[in-house]
């Protein structure tokens, strides 16, 4: 299994309506860039994500399961660019913010602080047990 963080602006799509989506999930679109893109495609069945809210709140807010791998994102007019569908799994106890990563030492080599940019990216097993570690209450 691996372990990736999603970013979405939750004034567009938050935690709370992954939650309603249910246990059929919803579509994990709209992403244009081509390594967010590349990252979507080697997502597999059964990958865990954190799911991040970005520009408003910037912070780790819950976790979601891959249910379905990459295909042709129905919102790309062009067809180059992929989507996974993902179901809700948990909110964390407790958010973790984007400030209080930056402050770990240890996490300081997370795509989240190097490339704040990008939208689906890797999280290895240490920084994924370190964040979950921090979520708790």
């Amino acid at each position: 299994m691996n372990f990736w963080l999603l970013k979405s602006e939750p004034d567009l799509w938050s935690i709370d309506q992954q939650i309603k989506s249910g246990v059929k999930g919803a579509p994990w679109d709209g992403v244009r860039n081509y390594q967010a893109a590349k990252n979507l495609k080697a997502m597999k069945k059964g990958d865990l994500c954190f799911f991040y809210h970005s520009n408003i709140g910037k912070e780790i807010v819950g976790i979601v399961e891959v249910i379905k791998e990459h295909y042709i994102d129905k919102t790309d007019k062009s067809g180059r660019f992929v989507a996974v569908t993902v179901k809700f799994k948990k909110k964390l106890e407790k958010p973790v913010s984007l400030e209080d990563i930056k402050k770990r030492k240890e996490l300081q080599d997370l795509a989240l602080i190097k490339q704040s940019r990008l939208s689906v990216m890797p999280i290895d097993d240490k920084s994924w047990k370190i964040i979950n570690n921090m979520s708790r209450i």
